[in-house]
């Protein structure tokens, strides 16, 4: 790096490496520019312009995600003129969709024929599933817009519920392409793209087939990285506000990889798994196991008491009955046999945790190094 690798943003001298973007400058600079379509570790595309800034010499305004810093470059980030192109943007994209959230409108007649229109859409009387978790939302409320005086655009694509995992919600789609980024760019799918041209663009998988007949794995990548309620998690849809969970985070236990996740629990009961973003090894991203295999935790047909056998058939017992049955039979066994002649298998059902204190419990307490896991699902 170079003197003379300097520009000013905001009246603020920043110095920048070769190759940054104005945004990149920005965020390591702490300098908060808005963004949609931007995903971190993708090819940026622009395609949202909500990022645009106004450059000193430059004929229009400038998305600062896929714009590359310049020497002497002088750059305004909240000026009149890139605040009042934000806000239409954010207009348009409210107008154009089912983004029933409280930042749609206020007119009372208005709001509820749209309210009972997106009702009969979504099977749902319920406000937006992403309200209070979503980019648009905060980004309306903000720069104080909503989409009324702009005429609605509806969708011409229905709800898509088949898949197993996933809805897709194609009118609250704003194309801003996140999606396909993170399934060819980061997890390298290749399942899904844009299909299409003009008001009928939509995002497809091969052969514009719902994702459960397609090359879709069911990662979930897409949903992580989705900025509205495009893609949402089919059972905790409507269903778990974000407000209502708390996030813990811990290590996913299906393989050796240790995936950094988060579980959104409520009510002491695991409702949603979300990647960890920004953490290696993973960065935010988690295979199908990690981010959808957690229902056993809370199976109906799941044991909850212990069961010691007896006369060949397993009986319900106290916890002290079958920690003392377990004890002695693993002490006679060490004596008789040796530690060697014991093995412990833990589970990728179990937490982490748990699974660090059984092979402690192996290693220090019987002495024996036997310890493995099974992680089928």
């Amino acid at each position: 790096m170079t003197d003379q690798n300097i520009l000013v943003m905001n009246g603020n001298e920043f110095t920048f490496e070769p190759g940054e973007t104005i945004l990149d400058v920005a965020r390591r600079h702490s300098v908060d520019i808005p963004t949609l379509c931007h995903l971190k570790g993708a090819t940026p595309t622009g395609a949202c312009r909500i990022c645009v800034v106004e450059v000193e010499g430059a004929r229009t305004l400038l998305a600062a995600c896929a714009t590359p810093a310049g020497k002497n470059m002088v750059i305004r980030t909240e000026s009149p003129q890139v605040v009042e192109a934000r806000r239409t943007i954010l207009k348009l994209m409210l107008a154009s969709g089912n983004h029933n959230c409280a930042a749609r409108g206020s007119d009372e007649q208005d709001w509820t024929a749209f309210q009972l229109a997106v009702e009969a859409g979504d099977g749902s009387n319920k406000l937006c599933p992403t309200w209070g978790d979503c980019r648009l939302q905060d980004l309306a409320y903000r720069y104080q817009v909503d989409g009324e005086g702009h005429p609605g655009t509806a969708s011409p694509y229905p709800l898509e519920d088949v898949n197993p995992m996933i809805v897709r919600d194609f009118s609250r789609c704003i194309l801003c392409g996140r999606c396909v980024q993170a399934c060819n760019e980061i997890q390298v799918n290749k399942a899904i793209s844009f299909g299409f041209r003009g008001a009928e663009t939509k995002i497809i998988a091969a052969g514009d087939k719902p994702l459960k007949d397609s090359d879709c794995v069911f990662c979930g990548e897409c949903v992580q990285v989705c900025p509205v309620a495009a893609l949402v998690e089919k059972n905790p849809r409507y269903d778990v506000r974000p407000w209502e969970t708390e996030q813990v985070r811990t290590t996913c236990t299906y393989c050796g990889v240790g995936c950094q996740i988060h579980l959104h629990v409520r009510d002491n009961k695991v409702v949603k798994v979300t990647g960890v973003e920004d953490m290696a090894p993973n960065y935010g991203s988690l295979c199908v196991k990690g981010r959808f295999g957690f229902d056993f935790i809370h199976a109906p047909d799941r044991l909850t008491k212990p069961l010691v056998r007896k006369n060949g058939q397993l009986e319900e017992t106290s916890w002290e009955e079958a920690l003392d049955f377990v004890a002695d039979k693993l002490g006679q066994i060490k004596k008789d046999h040796g530690p060697n002649s014991i093995g412990l298998l833990t589970s990728a059902r179990v937490s982490n945790e748990e699974n660090y204190v059984a092979q402690k419990f192996a290693r220090a307490v019987i002495k024996t190094n036997n310890v493995d896991h099974c992680a089928r699902l």
